[in-house]
């Protein structure tokens, strides 16, 4: 291996290199933010009274968005508002997504840092620095996350929650309701037999060679039951859903499940339905713990 060593220039006093040019990189080769697999949805895109937001991208496979600001040289008060401004417009026009705010500069310091990372928490944003290197007559970018979006972590993932016993839950739903929860039971342990119910303070879970696995949760109510089935967001899901007649309450996008509402004739009504997508839940826990 020859070591090279690269010459770190200024996009911003250079005299051939300028914003366009970044945008024109980013655009051929997404990759290069190691924002993962991402697809370049506009550039340029008109904000209603509020200027141009440089590039838009959505991920290929989740319904998420970034919106990515630019700036050459040091990132300044203007850049931050400007960037969580096109971020709070563009999540209000299309809600069905989510969305980060993603401020790119060719320096951040560590005065601004601070202030973006005050919002970090309830306003999902990424700072990525960028460095333009050069050798002889070539030149890339490299960019360097300084600050990645705060995860919120679901109530399964809380260690903390207390665990309770049946009775807990016959009292906070119903001994009707928490039975609905038995009669799935059998259905699950087909998909394993080790599978077992997990009584929670807030839900009933499922606990799999005696270790959590709550790729499906239950939340018995006075006479229906709520379910939440992690699953991906797709549309063929959120079609069959909604023509099937059940009762589908959201896709939380925070927690990636399906919320749906039972009553005590959809167990049978829709058994196969409901099989479907707790195997494909459950196929989708696996594959992710092996990897």
């Amino acid at each position: 291996m020859k070591y090279v060593k690269m010459e770190k220039l200024s996009i911003k006093n250079h005299p051939e290199l300028n914003e366009k040019w970044v945008q024109d990189r980013i655009a051929e080769d997404p990759s290069i933010l190691g924002l993962g697999d991402i697809i370049l949805r506009d550039r340029e895109r008109i904000q209603p009274g509020a200027g141009r937001l440089d590039l838009l991208f959505q991920e290929a496979e989740n319904p998420k968005r970034y919106e990515i600001e630019i700036q050459l040289g040091i990132t300044d008060e203007k850049h931050i508002v400007r960037t969580l401004e096109y971020w709070d417009i563009e999540r209000k026009r299309y809600p069905q997504y989510e969305h980060a705010a993603v401020i790119v500069a060719e320096e951040i310091n560590s005065r601004f840092l601070n202030v973006i990372s005050l919002f970090n928490g309830f306003i999902p944003v990424i700072a990525l620095q960028m460095s333009a290197l050069k050798h002889e007559d070539k030149i890339t970018l490299v960019f360097t996350k300084v600050l990645d979006e705060y995860t919120i972590g679901t109530e399964e993932e809380d260690e903390r929650i207390i665990e309770v016993d049946r009775s807990y839950w016959e009292k906070r739903g119903t001994p009707t309701t928490v039975k609905m929860v038995d009669e799935l039971l059998p259905i699950l342990k087909t998909l394993d037999g080790t599978l077992e119910l997990k009584y929670n303070k807030f839900y009933i879970g499922l606990a799999r060679e005696n270790k959590p696995d709550n790729f499906v949760i239950f939340r018995p109510k006075k006479s229906k039951m709520n379910i939440a089935i992690r699953l991906e967001k797709t549309d063929e899901f959120q079609n069959e859903l909604e023509e099937s007649g059940l009762d589908l309450l959201e896709y939380d996008s925070k927690s990636g499940r399906y919320r749906i509402r039972l009553d005590k004739t959809d167990i049978q009504k829709h058994k196969d339905l409901l099989t479907k997508y707790f195997k494909k839940a459950f196929e989708r826990d696996i594959n992710a713990s092996e990897q």
